[in-house]
């Protein structure tokens, strides 16, 4: 199947559905190489298509994450870009994925602390969850990390709380 078949497949409906996302991604688990037509996908016309394309990446990057790296440069320049909520947050997940040096890890911290601000309740979750998994393989983030956990639980939304509440005890064992 060709790169532009994989992205039909994620048209139509409306953004409250998955559509036939799950399809993808079994299709992209037993054909990595269609994975870049995904990245692509992420700068569609159709905001649909965005989207689920966020979608499938995502989930296909928790069992394969290695698939992300060779696009790390255009996730990070869409992580700063993008006013999406629905592919800001699929970022949020997927960033902490990757091979990132020095430099591009401070631009994603920053990134998802300026997610902290956004709108959406699912946005400022996922970059907690990011920070979080981001301060896992950077002890020089941990402090800050922490702090951060400590205020969404205090002053965040219900979802924000209980991701806070998990994540720092989480933390706080290690």
């Amino acid at each position: 199947m060709t790169g532009n078949k994989i992205t039909d497949l994620l048209k139509g409906g409306d953004r409250r559905s998955i559509g036939r996302a799950d399809l993808v991604v079994s299709m992209v688990e037993g054909s990595p190489e269609l994975f870049g037509k995904l990245i692509a996908g992420m700068r569609d016309a159709d905001s649909v298509v965005r989207m689920r394309s966020a979608d499938v990446i995502e989930k296909v990057t928790r069992k394969s994450c290695e698939l992300l790296n060779p696009h790390r440069k255009k996730l990070l320049s869409l992580l700063a870009e993008t006013t999406e909520q629905e592919i800001r947050w699929h970022l949020a997940l997927m960033v902490p994925r990757l091979s990132l040096n020095a430099k591009e890890r401070k631009h994603a911290v920053s990134a998802l602390k300026g997610y902290l601000d956004d709108r959406s309740s699912i946005v400022k979750t996922c970059a907690l969850q990011g920070l979080a998994d981001l301060a896992e393989v950077e002890p020089n983030i941990r402090t800050m990390v922490i702090e951060i956990l400590r205020k969404a639980r205090r002053n965040g939304t219900a979802a924000m709380k209980a991701r806070s509440r998990k994540l720092l005890l989480s933390m706080e064992r290690a």
